[in-house]
């Protein structure tokens, strides 16, 4: 099933895309993620509605670093013996459609990051790897956006990948059956109609399965909770000579069987 969240009426409501319309329901975030639908109250076109992101402010976003092997190489880095996790402030999440805003004072060096977001739906705490896609209640897209200079400069990486407004989020939320094996999907960026990431979930160095599990072990993962799970390589920091989004760019996420993540650039 595949959910979009938007504004009716001067509420936040959940609906059921039907190719260019949505069933508006009265269920809750809550609902969805304990795999209820709710009921359909009416019918809008999707055209009508500004899309918002699925996941509102979830209690914590977990982050994996290089976790695919690609990405290693470009990077020239080591594959890690186990997950690199890390975090983006939940202050950073914005919509489909909205800005990415950034100050040239602090940075300028901003970076695009396709990934695939996965949304815990039920309590997780030290699950077996055979059991963890059992508490994925379903999948986004997202935009790592990163401020290299101060990734690198700060010694570690949460300032640099917590500015506000460099976690975009959606356009929508697809539950798990609907996707089946999650190790098995195309992702891309484009970035002004050229396609800078292209990669599949297969390249993942650790999959999901495993990261639920990992880090099971050490936090509890609650409903709601989102996991971003790393890029593929051709990340403007990789390249040669190096690329970073600028104002006036339009960047993409795309993810096979998920959807069509869009935002605009601006320095402020």
């Amino acid at each position: 099933m595949r959910w979009l969240k938007f504004e009716q009426a001067g509420k936040t409501v959940f609906g059921i895309a039907k190719g260019d319309n949505i069933d508006v329901t009265d269920a809750s975030w809550a609902d969805i993620l304990a795999g209820k639908t709710g009921n359909v109250t009416g019918s809008v076109a999707r055209s009508s509605v500004k899309l918002l992101n699925p996941v509102g402010r979830p209690g914590k976003i977990v982050a994996i670093g290089l976790n695919y092997m690609d990405h290693i190489r470009e990077t020239k880095s080591t594959p890690p013996p186990r997950p690199l996790i890390f975090t983006k402030f939940t202050s950073s999440i914005i919509n489909p459609g909205d800005e990415i805003v950034w100050s040239p004072e602090l940075t300028k060096e901003v970076d695009y990051e396709a990934e695939l977001a996965a949304v815990i739906g039920k309590t997780a705490r030290r699950v077996s790897q055979d059991d963890a896609l059992s508490y994925v209640a379903g999948y986004t897209c997202a935009n790592d956006v990163s401020a290299r200079e101060i990734q690198m400069g700060d010694g570690q990486w949460i300032r640099g990948k917590s500015l506000d407004t460099f976690c975009p989020i959606g356009p929508g939320f697809v539950t798990a059956d609907e996707i089946g094996d999650p190790q098995n999907l195309d992702i891309r960026c484009v970035l002004n109609g050229e396609v800078v990431q292209e990669s599949n979930t297969k390249e993942m160095i650790f999959g999901v399965a495993e990261l639920v599990s990992y880090c099971s072990q050490a936090f509890t993962l609650e409903p709601g909770d989102v996991i971003l799970t790393g890029t593929p390589h051709g990340v403007g920091m990789g390249r040669s000579p190096q690329l970073w989004m600028k104002s006036g760019d339009k960047v993409a996420i795309e993810i096979e069987k998920i959807g069509r993540l869009e935002n605009v650039c601006r320095e402020e």
